[in-house]
Formats: C-alpha cells, structure tokens, sequence
C-alpha cells in the first residue's frame, strides 16, 4: 500500500531560514517564518515568526517580528510584537520595543525600551494620531510664538 506524502511538512511556518557562521549579508531580509542568525547581517531584518540571534550573531539594522531571542548583538531598532528574550551574552544598542521582555543577568542594553501594548504601534496614542512626530509640527509652532 502507497503511503500519502505529508504536504505540510515544507509549510512557511516550519522553515527556519539559517545565516551561518563566517556568513554576511549586506542589505535587508524578509521572512514570514523564523530566522536564525549565527553570522552577521547590515540591514533590516523583518521575520514574520520569529528572529534568533547565537552568540555570535550580529545585526547592524532595524528587526520587525513576533518573538526574538538575543544571544548577539544588535545596533538599531528592535520591535518583537509579542515576546522579547535578553540573553545573558547579548548586547542591545538603540530602542526596544515590546509586548513582554525577559531579560537574563549579564545582558547588556543600551538604549531606550517601550513595554506594554502600545508598545509595538497597535496603541490608542498612534490611532489617535498622537505619535511624537504627529505633534512635532503642533509643538513647532507653539515654539515659535
């Protein structure tokens, strides 16, 4: 009797995109799964699922996703939507935006955080057209009188 070939097994959410050790991408990466980075990227990194950075991994960009787990480093804007992980050999330069974070004892982070559900832009302050740069004009003017 023939057995019936499982089609989900190559699904978008089961493939795990790798950047190797000694490997580098220079420009951005795009995913609607996970990435995982054990060498080193210079650009934007946006995973649909989730981003892992080993502890060698490094990003000299902005990274968009779900969850994330740093063990690396990165230089930029960092955005999970739903779930961050420090690790205790990482090391954050710049903001961090996220629903909930875990950070571990020896984890580095330089930079600004925002928490909470306003945090990843679904707030009520960016619907209602509050954000820093909606005001900026309102606040220039104000200054100029």
């Amino acid at each position: 009797m023939a057995r019936e070939r499982d089609t989900n097994a190559t699904s978008p959410d089961s493939v795990i995109s790798i950047i190797g050790p000694g490997m580098t991408i220079i420009g951005d990466c795009e995913t609607d799964g996970t990435v995982r980075i054990e060498g080193s990227v210079e650009g934007s990194v946006k995973a649909g699922k989730a981003v892992v950075i080993g502890k060698q991994g490094s990003v000299k960009g902005d990274i968009v996703t779900q969850d994330a787990v740093i063990s690396g480093s990165v230089s930029g804007k960092l955005t999970a939507a739903s779930r961050l992980e420090l690790q205790a050999t990482c090391r954050i330069d710049g903001e961090v935006h996220t629903r909930r974070m875990q950070l571990e004892e020896g984890a580095v982070l330089n930079g600004s955080v925002v928490m909470g559900p306003d945090a990843v832009g679904e707030g009520k302050a960016e619907k209602r057209g509050h954000t820093p740069e909606q005001r900026a004009p309102e606040v220039a003017g104000a200054a100029s009188r």
